[in-house]
């Protein structure tokens, strides 16, 4: 497997500045108080396609051969990595299917098609998705497209922390949803450079503790997938993240689905923002830490709420009296 780099970052990051501006990272009076320390918040949440991950798109079709251009694209997703690979495939003029888990949103599904992909449905869980886009790819002899394991989409991901800490040099740790591990993966990337001072926090659904777990034990492993956040849905590790995320992965943190819904409503009303659950994950892990230091990088990874997140911000109240 090849193997991830800083170079590739820059790499990475010359080939998505064409046609992805920097997004936006400050902090909110309103969220520093709730969290009691400087919040600084990434927003990928405008991005074109509403999540950080088509900058891992918009990186591989960059690396492809002009025979994988020809061939097509296949991959699963229950959203965004679907939308990022779709993007990719319209920018190539490729042809993309992308099987989904019968549980994933159908406001996804109809985003993904509107970008030109076909849509499979197949199976209840990410695992089993994963498959049998591996099965097809194999049988109509297209390029199958790993969420977790393709060098060119982690660097991709990582120029989210290329423009944060450029900007922000003086954090003390970065909290960083986790699902593939990708992202996580790339902040180290980037933090081992540019700021190794910092430390970087991976937060996961404990409902959907597969890349913990992996992480904890170093290596790949499977675990079951109950949690109701889409974009933290998997039930396996991925073998490229974990190999940096085992030795240079700071900590990690478990949360529950209703932490990260509660860190969603805080997003709405403290931070202005409509976050997606992944999009608030790492808020939710802040908020549960209690180690947390008093300068913080938090990434708002995408803002593709579905119909049953939207209805959970209207549940509770967000701010603390006062």
């Amino acid at each position: 497997m090849t193997s991830l780099s800083f170079a590739g970052v820059l790499q990475a990051a010359d080939a998505i500045a064409g046609e992805l501006p920097p997004t936006p990272a400050w902090s909110y009076p309103a969220l520093n108080q709730e969290v009691g320390a400087e919040v600084i918040v990434k927003h990928e949440n405008v991005q074109p396609t509403g999540a950080f991950k088509v900058r891992g798109g918009v990186a591989f079709a960059a690396s492809l051969t002009g025979a994988d251009r020809t061939a097509g694209l296949v991959t699963a997703s229950t959203g965004n990595h679907a939308q990022s690979v779709a993007y990719a495939a319209r920018l190539l003029g490729a042809p993309a299917v992308i099987v989904m888990p019968h549980s994933a949103a159908a406001e996804k599904e109809h985003a993904t098609r509107l970008l030109g992909a076909d849509v499979v449905r197949h199976g209840d869980t990410m695992g089993a998705a994963l498959d049998h886009a591996r099965d097809l790819a194999a049988s109509r002899g297209m390029r199958f497209v790993s969420p977790g394991d393709e060098p060119a989409i982690v660097h991709g991901h990582a120029t989210v922390y290329l423009e944060l800490l450029r900007r922000h040099a003086g954090l003390d740790a970065i909290y960083v949803p986790v699902g593939s591990g990708s992202g996580a993966a790339a902040a180290c990337l980037v933090r081992d450079e540019l700021a190794p001072d910092c430390a970087v926090i991976g937060v996961q659904s404990a409902a959907a503790p597969a890349a913990y777990n992996s992480w904890r034990a170093g290596e790949v492993l499977e675990a079951s997938c109950a949690t109701r956040v889409a974009g933290v849905a998997t039930s396996r590790g991925c073998e490229l993240p974990l190999s940096v995320m085992c030795d240079r992965l700071d900590d990690f943190l478990l949360v529950d689905d209703g932490d990260i819904m509660a860190a969603m409503r805080l997003m709405s009303s403290a931070a202005h923002t409509l976050a997606e659950g992944a999009g608030a994950t790492a808020l939710a892990g802040a908020l549960a830490h209690s180690a947390r230091p008093g300068r913080i990088g938090v990434i708002c990874t995408g803002g593709n709420a579905d119909a049953g997140e939207l209805a959970e911000l209207a549940v509770t109240p967000v701010l603390a009296a006062g």
